[in-house]
């Protein structure tokens, strides 16, 4: 049931932010049309960190409960993670061929992003070549999900941290009302997104436990019923 109004959400959701985007927001003056990927950017970005606080937090949990649905929440939440980190590493460069010239500048928040982008691969290939229903497995990238969301506040905070003349990526942008609204109407349409793959995601995780659980037990009674 909760799947479905998320679902019915985001149907109603996306044409609207995408009618706004394109047709209701007027084109920026000084950075022009290139200026809309702001409206997809912006919200993959905080839906990145999202994601990866649920990483965090579930790996906390599941190495304190032991508990396997957190672990399930911690690799799904982590595999969505890196898709909007994917799609920040993707449409800032194609905000910055036209603002600076060419598509990539080591400034300081598209390069911790890169980094933390990074660290999340990290995890889903230690998920994917180790066991993924092993504990051990699960203990150890519980660890690394941890120890990666040092990284969150990192990229948030980079361009503040880096030296005036480094700061090459945009800090603050005075928005008139209509960019406002469809900021927001965006916001809202990626996190409705994302709750959905994220409920969708634990599902099929969950269906996956309990088939590999069927599994071993079926093969257990086969070698028993076989001596």
């Amino acid at each position: 049931m909760f799947s479905r109004i998320l679902s019915i959400l985001v149907f109603l959701l996306m044409p609207l932010a995408l009618y706004a985007v394109f047709m209701y927001v007027p084109t920026e003056k000084q950075m022009g049309i290139v200026q809309r990927i702001f409206y997809f950017h912006v919200p993959s970005a905080i839906s990145a960190y999202l994601a990866f606080f649920i990483v965090c937090l579930s790996s906390i949990q599941y190495l304190r409960t032991r508990a396997v649905k957190w672990d399930h929440i911690a690799v799904s939440a982590a595999e969505l993670g890196v898709t909007f980190s994917i799609i920040v590493l993707i449409t800032g460069p194609l905000w910055a061929k036209p603002t600076w010239g060419v598509y990539w500048r080591w400034e300081p928040r598209l390069t911790s992003m890169l980094i933390m982008f990074t660290a999340y691969v990290a995890y889903l290939m230690v998920r994917t070549y180790g066991n993924p229903f092993s504990e051990q497995t699960r203990r150890f990238a519980a660890v690394l999900g941890i120890c990666g969301f040092a990284n969150v506040p990192l990229v948030h905070y980079s361009v503040r941290l880096w030296s005036p003349e480094h700061q090459l990526h945009p800090t603050e942008n005075t928005l008139i009302p209509a960019m406002e609204q469809t900021l927001y109407l965006c916001f809202a349409t990626v996190f409705m997104l994302f709750a959905y793959l994220l409920h969708r995601r634990v599902e099929l995780e969950r269906i996956a436990h309990a088939i590999a659980d069927l599994e071993q037990s079926t093969s257990a009674k086969t070698f028993t019923e076989g001596t």
